[in-house]
């Protein structure tokens, strides 16, 4: 029987800020194969970034220095 055979897939979901923990101990076992598949939202990196940039938006609307849209328009959109 080959050791293919014997492997197991888990398959687990984790909270965002837990996954850079989990991630780092899995790594450390040497029995452990960790394969990253990719996920269909923004990076961890894209969701700071945008957030970011929204509070500086909200904080430009605020003093006046950019036009705000309000949220009837928006769900109007969709």
């Amino acid at each position: 029987m080959s050791t293919a055979a014997l492997k197991q897939r888990i398959v687990l979901t984790v909270s965002a800020r837990k996954y850079d923990f989990l991630m780092e101990l899995l790594q450390n076992f040497d029995f452990v194969q960790v394969e990253h598949e990719e996920c269909d939202g923004d990076s961890r990196e894209e969701i700071v970034a945008n957030l970011k940039q929204a509070a500086t938006d909200l904080k430009l609307i605020k003093e006046g220095k950019l036009e705000g849209h309000p949220a009837e328009e928006l769900l109007n959109e969709l």
